[in-house]
């Protein structure tokens, strides 16, 4: 049986004409019900040019983070599953729709560069692969979800998954994609790793040794939240001593 299947392309200063393929590929490749681009401090020219495309989009005149821009479009979403990708394009649509195919047999699907698998036709650099695999490498003995690659940009899960994990998720930025893992882990939810042709795309926002340590720190963030679901003695401790903080879809 068919499902609906909704996207979420988070977008900060894209690259329009490549992000205007991406959105053709995804139309062709899944026939989603909505592709929603969430954009963050676009410039006016930019949001011009996003408002001609087919999709829904939703611009918001600060940056609020990957994050925080995935969980506003879920919010916004009423299909079956939900899906999103990077804007970079750098998760071939054809890859992506895998990725959504995974949907029904485990809750959640994540895309992997890092499977054995996987196949990647350029290369990030040194520094990138090192970092990130080290980081990987951290998450999966902290974590209760075992996986090669836990910040991929393309994932999807069912509407009952969402409904599950949005009240535990609080990172606004690249953090979001471990902490998702993380929390449907600790719920028990059936995570599964789908191998992916992956293409790195150089013209990144984002700085791998500052991003690397904003993951480290959310990752120990993720997993005593994790132990907390988990109902940990110790965590719960923890917890007690400090102020709640407000999980992203009651911001």
């Amino acid at each position: 049986m068919s499902r609906s299947v909704g996207i979420v392309v988070p977008a900060f200063r894209p690259d329009v004409d490549r992000l205007a393929g991406y959105v053709h590929d995804l139309r062709a490749e899944l026939a989603p019900e909505t592709i929603r681009i969430e954009v963050d401090d676009p410039s006016d020219a930019t949001a011009a040019a996003l408002a001609d495309l087919p999709v829904t989009v939703n611009t918001t005149p600060y940056r609020r983070g990957k994050g925080a821009a995935i969980t506003a479009g879920f919010e916004a979403l009423d299909t079956e599953v939900l899906a999103f990708a990077d804007a970079d394009g750098s998760t071939p649509a054809s890859e992506l729709a895998r990725v959504v195919d995974a949907v029904g047999e485990s809750d959640l699907a994540v895309g992997s560069r890092r499977h054995p698998d996987a196949t990647i036709t350029s290369h990030q650099t040194f520094a990138r692969r090192f970092l990130g695999d080290g980081f990987a490498w951290l998450a999966r003995r902290l974590l209760d979800a075992d996986l090669y690659d836990y910040q991929c940009g393309a994932k999807a899960l069912t509407r009952e998954a969402w409904d599950a994990v949005r009240i535990h998720l609080y990172e606004p930025g690249f953090a979001w994609d471990v902490e998702l893992v993380a929390m449907a882990g600790a719920l028990e939810l059936d995570v599964c790793e789908v191998p992916i042709t992956w293409e790195d795309m150089p013209k990144s926002t984002v700085s791998p040794v500052r991003t690397s340590v904003r993951l480290a720190r959310a990752l120990f963030v993720a997993r005593h939240r994790a132990k907390q679901i988990r109902n940990s003695r110790v965590h719960n401790a923890i917890a007690a001593t400090r102020e709640d903080p407000t999980a992203l879809v009651e911001k």
